[in-house]
């Protein structure tokens, strides 16, 4: 995405009393001495950095056995959070490949702090990895990658811990751009009770369609952020296959909330590679979920692989309208 990113917002705290400006992302982010924090450890995760003092977008570093580094969240707050004592639904957002935990608030039109001023939910926003595909991965050569267990085993009940959230299904969404669109749809069916609502904007929704062409893609790319390791193996474990591709978890959708979005007219060579197979997946799946009888909104617009701004807000409203009230 070619969107400029812009600095980062409010102050962030360095656990352990230290300053220090760290490289996060491409971007910097300015860090600055204090040891409080309104969150704490826990389910495997121990805070190393924090920034509480935006009222709105706080900030969270770990370390974590799960992942060799240690990776970050973004949790966005209701504008009326501190004073309302109220519970929120949650939303956890996923970025896309090449992307990080500050994705959302890079994007046009203000990007996912305007789009949800007002809105009565909390939105999680975690490191996925580069080029992670939201999976435990078959092979690593650069220690562990373990994304998923992050996000599903520690992050969502750490975040029900120390947050007013609604610890339950229908107190649960999943969205996310791209490789997060179809860990949003993975996520979604085999962690079925999770999540009430699931988004997919731009992301592919089949791992076996067109000669495979997504889990060649997964393979190859993870490699970069694993030293060579894969996250489906070489050759394929056919069973992790089949247990993440939406496509072959069909039932799992009944009962939630399906909501996608594919572009049509990709102009960009990158483009033309991508949301090509983006939109043969969506469709793929579309009529999967038709056979079934399983409802689903699903948009096709002109243009290539990126977020649409006035559907992703209308994607907010509908979770908002799935998930239990504030």
């Amino acid at each position: 995405m070619s969107e400029q990113r812009p600095s980062r917002r409010g102050v962030l705290k360095a656990v352990g009393g230290l300053s220090a400006a760290m490289a996060v992302g491409g971007g910097t982010v300015l860090a600055t001495a204090s040891s409080a924090r309104a969150a704490g450890d826990g389910h495997g995760l121990r805070i190393v950095e924090a920034g509480e003092s935006d009222p709105r977008m706080w900030y969270y570093r770990f370390e974590t056995a799960a992942i060799g580094w240690k990776p970050a969240v973004n949790v966005l707050l209701p504008d009326d959070y501190h004073h309302s004592g109220r519970r929120y639904p949650v939303l956890y957002l996923l970025h896309g490949g090449g992307g990080d935990f500050i994705e959302f608030d890079r994007l046009p039109e203000g990007g996912i702090r305007a789009w949800t001023a007002g809105k009565p939910m909390i939105v999680v926003m975690p490191d996925g990895g580069r080029t992670g595909w939201y999976s435990n991965p078959v092979t690593s050569f650069v220690g562990p990658r373990n994304w998923e267990h992050f996000h599903i085993q520690q992050l969502i009940p750490w975040i029900d811990d120390n947050f007013r959230t609604y610890n339950e299904y229908d107190g649960r969404a999943v969205s996310g751009f791209s490789m997060g669109g179809f860990g949003a749809l993975k996520y979604a069916a085999k962690y079925w009770g999770h999540f009430a609502s699931v988004s997919a904007h731009s992301g592919p929704a089949s791992l076996r369609g067109r000669g495979d062409i997504i889990v060649h893609w997964a393979n190859a790319t993870s490699a970069l952020d694993l030293g060579g390791g894969t996250v489906y193996g070489v050759p394929w474990d056919q069973n992790r296959v089949s247990a993440d591709n939406p496509c072959q978890r069909v039932e799992s959708y009944r009962n939630k909330r399906v909501f996608m979005v594919a572009g049509t007219s990709p102009e960009r060579i990158w483009d033309r590679l991508n949301e090509t197979n983006v939109l043969d997946t969506q469709r793929e799946f579309r009529g999967l979920l038709d056979r079934a009888g399983i409802p689903h909104e699903s948009h096709e617009r002109d243009g290539g692989h990126w977020v649409r701004p006035d559907l992703f807000r209308h994607d907010l409203d509908g979770i908002i309208g799935r998930l239990r009230k504030a």
